[in-house]
C-alpha cells in the first residue's frame, strides 16, 4: 500500500497519471507526450503550416508597434524554433525549451544555419532546475504549449510565470480558439478527467484566458490574422493571440485592446 501524496506537486503528478497513454486514434492524450512530439517532428518535410520557419504575425506586430523590446526571452514549447529564431535575429537573448529532443535538434540546426545564438533546453519546463530557467525574463513566448496542457498543469504554468517573468515583463500567448471545429476540444475541465484524453488540445474563450491570467494586465487579446502562403509571417484564424503584462498598469502605458472578432 502506497501513500505518496504529501505536496501539491505530488497531487499534480498523481493527476498526470490519468493521462499516461495515447488513444487508439493516435491523438495526444497527455500534456507530457514526449514520444508523440518526437514522432510529430521526425519528418521535417511534412506539409505542416507551422513547420515553416516563419514567426507568428502577432509577435512581429508587437515588436513593430513597440509593445515589446529586445531583452531576455523564454520560448516555451519552442518546437523547431521559428519564433526563437525571429527574436534572436532582432536582438533578443533567447532561451528556448521543448520536451522533444527531435524538435530541439531541428531548432539547433536552424539556428546554426541562420547564424543566430539561441540557448536551447530539452526537457519539461516545469521540472527543469531553477539554475536552467533562472529568469528573470522580459518576455515569455508560448505559441501552442499552453493549450496542450492538462487543466491541473495550469497551476504549474502560472507558478513558472510567477517565478521567471520580470516585473513589467510580457507573456505573448497563442492558443486554440473555441468555436473552431476540430482545432481544440471544448469539453469542460472535469470532463477531461472523465475521458482521460485531451483530444488534441484544449480550446479557450477570451473570458477563460482572462480569468486564468487575471494576475496579469491584458494589453491585447484578439484572433490571429490570416497570412497568405507567400507572407513572411505565420497566421491562422483558429488561434487566439494575447499579450499580457506583469505588474500594475502605469501612466502612459498602452491601453488594453479588446478585439475578439
Amino acid at each position: 500500500m502506497d501513500r505518496t501524496v504529501r505536496t501539491v506537486e505530488d497531487v499534480l503528478a498523481l493527476l498526470d497519471g490519468l493521462f499516461t497513454s495515447e488513444s487508439e486514434t493516435g491523438r495526444l492524450a497527455t500534456g507530457d507526450g514526449k514520444g508523440f512530439w518526437d514522432r510529430f517532428y521526425a519528418d521535417r518535410s511534412r506539409p505542416v503550416p507551422f513547420f515553416v520557419s516563419k514567426p507568428d504575425e502577432n509577435l512581429a506586430a508587437y515588436l513593430d508597434r513597440g509593445l515589446i523590446a529586445p531583452g531576455r526571452v523564454l520560448d516555451l514549447g519552442c518546437g523547431p524554433g521559428r519564433n526563437a529564431l525571429y527574436l534572436a535575429s532582432r536582438g533578443f537573448e533567447v532561451d528556448a525549451v521543448d520536451l522533444s529532443p527531435v524538435a530541439v535538434a531541428w531548432g539547433e540546426d536552424r539556428a546554426h544555419e541562420a547564424g543566430v545564438d539561441i540557448r536551447f533546453l530539452c526537457g519539461d519546463a516545469f521540472a527543469l532546475p531553477v539554475t536552467e530557467l533562472s529568469g528573470p525574463y522580459d518576455l515569455v513566448v508560448d505559441s501552442g504549449c499552453f493549450h496542450h496542457l492538462t487543466p491541473h498543469r495550469r497551476v504549474s504554468y502560472l507558478a513558472l510565470l510567477d517565478r521567471v517573468l520580470a516585473p513589467g515583463g510580457h507573456l505573448a500567448l497563442t492558443s486554440f480558439a473555441a468555436g473552431e471545429a476540430g482545432m481544440g476540444s471544448e469539453l469542460t475541465d472535469a470532463d477531461f478527467y472523465r475521458e482521460r484524453e485531451l483530444q488534441g488540445g484544449l480550446a479557450y474563450t477570451p473570458e477563460s484566458l482572462r480569468r486564468i491570467f487575471s494576475d496579469l494586465v491584458e494589453v491585447e487579446l484578439r484572433r490571429m490574422r490570416e497570412e497568405p502562403p507567400e507572407s513572411a509571417l505565420f497566421g491562422v484564424t483558429f488561434l487566439w493571440t494575447a499579450l499580457f503584462r506583469r505588474g500594475a498598469a502605469a501612466s502612459g502605458d498602452v491601453r488594453p485592446v479588446h478585439d475578439p472578432a
